[in-house]
C-alpha cells in the first residue's frame, strides 16, 4: 500500500474510534456527574462540616512557603520556610501559644516517623530549623500558628516534603491503648468521637510506678497531636489544666474532636528528668464510643 493510502486508512480508523467513543459517551451519563461540588458534600450525622487543619497549603489569606521541598534520608539538613500573607509578604508578628510563636510538625505519610520541631524566625520572617529524618518517603510539614492581628484565628497549614533514599513502606501500627517509649509506659483512656468533643486521658508510668513529677512542656504537662490516617488531617487538641493548677502527673488530659470516623495516630510529648519523650498510639474514631 502506498504512503498516501496508508495515511488515509489510518485517519478513517481514528475517526471511527472517536465516533464510537462519542456514541458511548452519549449513551451513558458521565461517572462523575453524581458527585456534588466539594462545598455541597454531605457528612454523616455527627461529623464536622469544617475542614480539618493541615490539608491546605493556603487558608484564610495565608500561605505556607516551604523553601526546602526535599531532603535526603539520614542526612542533617536545614529546613527553611515562611508564612506569607495575601500580599505575598512574610509574616513577622505572631501570637505566642503554648510558649511558642509557631509549632512545626514533620511526619511521614505512613505516620511512623514524627518530629515536633522548634524553628527560629529571622527578622525577615524566614523560619529555619535543622532536621534529620531517618527514612525515605513522602512527608507532610505542618505549621500551626496564629497571626498577631485583630480578629486572627489559629491556622494549621500543610505542605509536602520529599525525603530521598531507599524507600521501604511500613504498615500503620494496630490500634492499642498503651505505648512504650524510652522505658516509660503510656496508657490511654477515653476515645475520639466523630463530630463531638471528648476527653483523652493519658497516664504515664515508669517501671510500674506512676510518674507524679512531670515537668512543664510548652505550657502544659503534655502536648498532643492527632493526625488522621490516609490524608493526615491535623486535629487541634487542647490540654486541660495548666502547670500550677493541674497535678504534674501521672494523668494528662486533653479535649479533642475527630472530624470523621477513621483511624488516627496520637503523638504525646511529655517531659521528665529534663528530657522530652514522644509516645505514639493508634486509635479508631467511631460513632457509639
Amino acid at each position: 500500500m502506498r504512503t498516501g493510502a496508508r495515511i488515509t486508512a489510518f485517519a478513517a480508523a481514528l475517526a471511527a474510534t472517536f465516533g464510537t467513543a462519542y456514541g458511548v459517551g452519549q449513551t451513558f451519563d458521565p461517572v462523575v456527574a453524581d458527585r456534588p461540588p466539594a462545598h455541597e458534600e454531605r457528612h454523616a450525622p455527627g461529623e464536622s462540616d469544617h475542614a480539618p487543619g493541615g490539608l491546605q497549603i493556603s487558608e484564610g489569606g495565608y500561605t505556607l512557603d516551604l523553601r526546602t521541598p526535599a531532603v535526603t534520608a539520614g542526612e542533617r539538613a536545614e529546613l527553611r520556610f515562611a508564612v506569607r500573607d495575601a500580599e505575598g509578604r512574610a509574616v513577622t508578628a505572631y501570637r505566642r501559644e503554648h510558649d511558642k510563636e509557631l509549632h512545626l510538625i514533620v511526619v511521614s505519610r505512613d505516620l511512623t516517623t514524627y518530629r515536633h520541631l522548634h524553628p527560629e524566625r529571622a527578622g525577615d520572617g524566614t523560619w529555619s530549623t535543622p532536621v534529620d529524618l531517618p527514612r525515605a518517603g513522602g512527608y507532610r510539614v505542618f505549621a500551626d500558628f496564629t497571626p498577631d492581628r485583630a480578629g486572627a484565628e489559629n491556622l494549621t497549614l500543610g505542605a509536602d516534603l520529599a525525603v530521598s533514599g531507599a524507600y521501604s513502606p511500613r504498615e500503620l501500627p494496630r490500634p492499642a491503648a498503651t505505648a512504650r517509649v524510652d522505658g516509660y509506659d503510656v496508657r490511654l483512656t477515653g476515645a475520639l468521637t466523630p463530630g463531638r468533643e471528648s476527653e483523652l486521658r493519658l497516664t504515664v508510668s515508669r517501671d510500674g510506678e506512676p510518674v507524679t513529677d512531670l515537668e512543664p512542656y510548652l505550657g502544659a504537662y503534655g502536648h498532643l497531636v492527632a493526625l488522621r490516617a490516609g490524608d493526615l488531617a491535623y486535629l487541634h487538641v487542647h490540654p486541660e489544666g495548666e502547670p500550677g493548677v493541674a497535678e504534674p502527673g501521672p494523668h494528662v488530659s486533653f479535649s479533642a474532636t475527630a472530624p470523621s470516623e477513621g483511624t488516627y495516630r496520637l503523638f504525646l510529648d511529655f517531659k521528665h528528668d529534663g528530657v522530652v519523650h514522644t509516645a505514639a498510639l493508634t486509635v479508631e474514631a467511631a460513632h457509639g464510643h
